[in-house]
């Protein structure tokens, strides 16, 4: 038996890295997985790579900061597989880093749509959802940035991580009525396409490494993993909370 068997969850940001790898995780515990993202035709190589497996999976056009695609998502997850009873709002950018005083406003608005509102959309229109099937759990991506190390951060990003994390607590103290849970995942640097190109080069890797004890970056099965067991009925009673992920990096 799968940890997630009899379950429908959708995912945000699905096409790579991180979201492709909890979609792929998710179908294999036995979960009906519908995930999204812009990135069309990586996120229909995904969808096959799923189905070849045995798995059920259906992709979606998601733009998250669009209220429209998100409605059309989770209409989607319950006209397909009859309800919804996991969300993960994995959907992010990132941005190279400057100083406050060089960061535009343009450029801090649409960090903070996308890995703020996107979140605030997905679980506003989620939630109807996982009340009429009688409760879920819903999953937010964070960051180690919304946490601490903060001479390091990016500043539009850290504060759109640390959003997502107050915003976790917020859902969970206000939906746990309704047997939805709520918790936030925090990565440290994990090797995908997205981080590596804020990263820019081999120095700039080996001086974030500096600030992480294990020494090395973290993958996206690490991330995932957590995920699921925050997903599933293993944390029943786990909700409003926060777990790092980050190879000791919160901890120096």
């Amino acid at each position: 038996m799968g940890r997630l068997d009899g379950k429908v969850a959708l995912i945000s940001g699905g096409a790579r890295g991180q979201g492709a790898a909890e979609a792929k995780l998710f179908a294999q515990e036995g979960a009906s997985v519908v995930f999204g993202d812009v990135r069309d035709a990586e996120g229909m190589k995904v969808e096959a790579e799923i189905q070849e497996q045995g798995g059920a999976a259906t992709f979606v056009h998601l733009d998250v900061t669009k209220d429209e695609d998100w409605q059309d998502a989770v209409r989607t997850a319950v006209d397909k597989y009859g309800t919804l009873d996991i969300l993960v709002n994995n959907a992010a950018i990132v941005i190279q880093k400057v100083d406050i005083e060089d960061r535009t406003g343009d450029e801090w608005d649409r960090v903070m749509e996308v890995n703020a509102k996107g979140v605030f959309l997905g679980t506003k229109y989620t939630i109807p959802a996982m009340r009429k099937s009688g409760g879920g759990a819903i999953v937010n991506i964070s960051s180690v940035a919304g946490i601490g190390q903060s001479n390091h951060q990016e500043p539009a990003y850290a504060a759109s991580k640390a959003a997502v994390r107050i915003f976790t607590k917020v859902t969970a103290a206000q939906q746990a009525k309704d047997n939805i849970r709520c918790n936030s995942v925090h990565p440290g640097p994990i090797e995908t396409e997205m981080l590596m190109s804020a990263i820019g080069s081999p120095e700039n890797l080996e001086k974030r490494l500096r600030r992480v004890p294990m020494h090395r970056m973290g993958s996206v099965d690490d991330i995932a993993k957590g995920v699921l067991y925050l997903a599933s009925d293993d944390s029943s009673y786990v909700t409003g909370t926060e777990l790092i992920i980050d190879g000791g990096a919160i901890a120096m």
